[in-house]
């Protein structure tokens, strides 16, 4: 441990004095420290550094405009705060960590894990999950800081909040961020508790960042979550943007606006509002409130996967879609893959939209909760379709789902009715038989494009 905290000094001092250098002139300066690195460790740059450096020279190319908007617009003190949590303790030190604790107690160990402190939220939207739960629910700071420490020493170095709404409890997660500064974290907002303090305290924690919650423009945000939710979210991002503070969005895609958030004005509004990154999720009809009418249409998603890859092709914005971009992560991310997901009430669940476990957080250690039985079945059955754009167990295998929760025992979460798995599955049942010829062509032209680049790449 003193060898690695030796070295992490060493690395965070030249990860600071690299980012003092490129400041002053990054134009020629970026490009000067990519021959660096590649002269260093040719192997590991290998193809990546040929490509940042077209980029890089190309002042139109959307990731070179990107990296200016860093540079400029982002807290020098938090740049240097999210390279080193993201390249030295997620990456240097973390990777290799879970990689031993995977081996040695035999389960999947996440890059990531997302918590809910409080389960009340000044909201109710509909077709929300979290709304499902016990709104007097909450989990202790005991507890939340035992679970970043635990997930430390396993090698997880990032943290998520939801809930309800986690600025319900926003004094208290910067005390946990400013306590765990070696961490990385984030908090999916509504907006409406974002003010100028606030703002400001993330300025100061430097390692604490929000996606804000917006389904559109006012008409499709306000449709779900309310009159005037828009407008809090539009005040929440400037107030970050006045204090340099780095944000995104966070987008549930449905049928009644799946064309508006996919759209070039609705990206561009984003990035003019100051948003670096963007969360994209579909709709999932889950809980006795669910509306199964607003899941999208297989068209629909189709149009979403096309328009990802366009995002990141043209726009200076990071995009990404949970479910269609499941070729990348090798299927579905959840139950300890890369992420898992502990509620209010401390239930550990295999992911956010998956309400049903076999511990809870207050009984058991970290670990003892990823080698629980509905984790186990997730560890040994992913991915669940040999086509990763059918990743999900609910949405697109909802059989695999049955079969885990039957299998593990596990039980409902859901404390105000809770779902049988059959009744569950039975809302998805039918979108996951029409999405999958559609996927299965999509699948197959992206593998045939694989196959051709690679073979581009070995006679370059």
């Amino acid at each position: 441990m003193k060898k690695n905290s030796i070295k992490a000094r060493a690395l965070t001092g030249a990860i600071n004095k690299t980012i003092d250098y490129i400041e002053k002139d990054p134009d020629a300066r970026i490009l000067r420290v990519l021959n660096l690195m590649q002269r260093l460790d040719p192997e590991s740059w290998k193809g990546s550094i040929a490509y940042l450096r077209k980029a890089l020279r190309d002042p139109e190319d959307n990731w070179n405009i990107f990296v200016h908007k860093i540079i400029r617009d982002v807290d020098k003190p938090i740049v240097k705060r999210m390279v080193t949590n993201a390249l030295i303790n997620a990456s240097v030190f973390g990777t290799p960590r879970q990689m031993e604790c995977k081996e040695k107690y035999g389960c999947s160990i996440p890059w990531a894990i997302l918590m809910d402190p409080t389960s009340a939220c000044n909201l109710h939207c509909k077709g929300c999950w979290a709304a499902e739960y016990d709104r007097a629910d909450s989990l202790s700071c005991d507890v939340l800081d035992r679970i970043i420490r635990e997930g430390k020493e396993l090698g997880v170095y990032a943290y998520l909040f939801s809930g309800g709404e986690p600025l319900m409890r926003k004094k208290d997660l910067i005390r946990l961020a400013e306590t765990h500064q070696d961490c990385a974290f984030l908090a999916f907002t509504n907006g409406g508790l974002v003010d100028a303090g606030f703002a400001k305290e993330l300025r100061r924690v430097g390692n604490f960042t929000l996606a804000f919650s917006v389904e559109g423009f006012r008409e499709e945000t306000d449709m779900r979550r309310g009159r005037g939710c828009y407008d809090a979210v539009m005040r929440g991002m400037d107030l970050l943007r006045e204090e340099r503070v780095p944000f995104g969005f966070s987008t549930c895609y449905h049928s009644q606006n799946t064309e508006t958030v996919g759209s070039d004005a609705y990206i561009d509004h984003m990035i003019e509002k100051g948003c670096l990154f963007g969360w994209y999720f579909t709709y999932i009809p889950i809980g006795k409130d669910a509306a199964p009418e607003l899941m999208v249409s297989p068209e629909q998603r189709a149009y979403m996967y096309r328009r990802m890859r366009e995002l990141r092709s043209t726009k200076p914005i990071f995009v990404m879609d949970f479910w269609n971009d499941g070729e990348y992560v090798n299927g579905c991310i959840a139950g300890g893959k890369s992420y898992l997901h502990i509620n209010a009430a401390g239930e550990v669940e295999p992911c956010a939209f998956i309400h049903y476990s076999n511990v809870n957080i207050k009984d058991v250690s970290l670990i003892e909760a990823l080698q629980s039985p509905l984790f186990a079945q997730y560890n040994a059955r992913q991915p669940f379709n040999g086509n990763h754009l059918r990743p999900c167990p609910l949405l697109d295998n909802p059989e695999a789902l049955k079969e885990m929760v039957r299998a593990s025992g596990a039980r409902s979460t859901d404390m105000l009715a809770p779902e049988d798995v059959s009744d569950l599955c039975a809302k998805t049942e039918e979108a996951a038989k029409e999405w999958a010829p559609v996927a299965d062509a999509l699948w197959e032209k992206s593998q045939e494009e694989k196959t051709a680049a690679e073979g581009l790449r070995r006679n370059a």
